[in-house]
């Protein structure tokens, strides 16, 4: 199965980039499976209905969010009402919607997405992530009804985001961090089979600051001090995330590359969004 995953949609930049380009990834790329983290796509702080339609439309299989899942306060119904948007397992108990999900992909082959938030450095605590996922992997072996598994790591800390990828090498098809809006170099195929990489990036305009229009995050950081609101860069994006290949009867990868496209972060060759040969 051939299968992308994009990372944080931040803004009005990160969103028109990926509405534009999906579809063409979608038919060059003959992707069966895709996923895209959502959860700042609107303004950079959660994502709205009307948002969420737009990346669906577009072509994502999937949605996740992540620690700013309800910052929109009409994602609290919406995602009652819309089965492919994913909270995390763990956001909190009583919280709407689901954490995971078996979907549909082309030719009727199945995909298990699960979303987790981690707890080191988040602003407050989660519930644990690695007893949270344990039960919906258990649930879902690798190669059985699910084709492919795929989890989503929201958090900080790229040690965390490891543990999890180790936690899950052998049960899921590739584990994938988000959250930091900075994509990592160490796309690899874990020794059970695992596709992991720690961070896919953002979704947005990367002359920022983690997406952000840089004069006020540097305000803050050179002064103590708060002037202004945080706005979304509104440069050229580069749509960012990990592409994996996995063997429909082992559910486990075979191959995993970065992709890169538009904005500043463009590359060429395999990594730069050229079509996986």
């Amino acid at each position: 199965m051939k299968i992308l995953f994009l990372g944080d949609v931040m803004g009005r930049a990160g969103r028109d980039a990926v509405i534009a380009r999906l579809p063409v990834l979608r038919a060059d790329w003959a992707l069966d499976f895709v996923v895209v983290n959502g959860e700042n796509a609107t303004s950079g702080a959660g994502i709205s209905p009307a948002h969420a339609r737009e990346l669906l439309e577009a072509g994502a299989d999937c949605l996740t969010l992540g620690d700013h899942a309800f910052d929109q306060k009409d994602m609290m119904t919406f995602v009652e009402q819309e089965p492919r948007i994913l909270r995390p397992l763990n956001y909190a108990k009583g919280a709407p919607g689901k954490g995971a999900r078996l979907f549909e992909a082309r030719g009727g082959r199945k995909v298990l997405v699960a979303q987790a938030l981690g707890q080191v450095f988040m602003k407050r605590p989660f519930d644990d992530p690695f007893s949270a996922i344990e039960p919906v992997l258990k649930a879902h072996p690798l190669g059985g009804l699910a084709q492919a598994v795929l989890v989503d790591m929201h958090c900080e800390a790229t040690s965390e985001k490891m543990a999890m990828g180790h936690f899950c090498d052998g049960r899921a098809s590739l584990v994938v961090g988000t959250h930091t809006h900075v994509p990592t170099a160490d796309a690899q195929v874990l020794p059970g089979g695992t596709g992991y990489l720690s961070d896919a990036g953002m979704c947005g305009d990367y002359d920022s600051v983690i997406g952000m229009e840089k004069d006020e995050p540097m305000r803050r950081f050179i002064t103590g001090m708060a002037k202004g609101r945080f706005n979304p860069a509104a440069g050229e994006a580069t749509v960012s995330g990990v592409y994996v290949e996995t063997d429909d009867r082992t559910g486990k990868a075979t191959r995993i590359e970065m992709v890169r496209q538009g904005g500043r972060l463009a590359q060429a060759g395999p990594q730069g969004g050229t079509r996986p040969e």
